[in-house]
């Protein structure tokens, strides 16, 4: 198992996703028209050209989803039970087709669960950078975590 239980993470411990990502036009197109957000800025080159931005730019939901997904090899990969929530989503810098996303994530806080003696609630924080290091994306995520089997 990939994941780690509960027990395994500590306060203040930090992962370095290896997983780097490019974003291509054709994950920005399918993910806004699956999810059926008809926003110009993610479909309509010609309109975003007269945005803030001068070009059209990730759908920041699939930003959020890739984020995530990249650290769960390292973090919850088959130990987590599901994810509880998640809080102060952030996007500080436009994600723009090309850019090649890195990942980090560190624990912010642990607690047993006090319905779920099998399990315990970790919050990490996530973080996303583009290949000029910039922050592009950061969130809290809160997960419910198996405990290690006894034995």
């Amino acid at each position: 198992m990939a994941g780690l239980f509960y027990e395994q993470f500590e306060l203040g411990q930090k992962f370095s996703h290896d997983i780097r990502r490019t974003v291509t036009e054709t994950d920005n197109i399918l993910f806004t028209t699956l999810t059926h957000n008809p926003a110009a800025i993610h479909l309509d080159a010609e309109s975003a050209k007269n945005s803030p931005y001068g070009q059209v730019i990730m759908n920041s939901v699939f930003t959020l989803g890739l984020m995530v997904g990249v650290s769960v090899g390292d973090t919850t990969l088959g130990t987590t039970v599901a994810n509880l929530g998640w809080d102060e989503v952030r996007f500080p810098k436009p994600v723009f087709v090309g850019d090649t996303l890195r990942g980090e994530t560190e624990v912010m806080e642990k607690r047993e669960s006090k319905s779920r003696p099998e399990t315990g609630i970790v919050v990490f924080k996530h973080t996303a950078y583009n290949q000029r290091d910039e922050l592009v994306a950061s969130c809290l995520r809160s997960a419910l975590m198996y405990k290690a089997p006894a034995g």
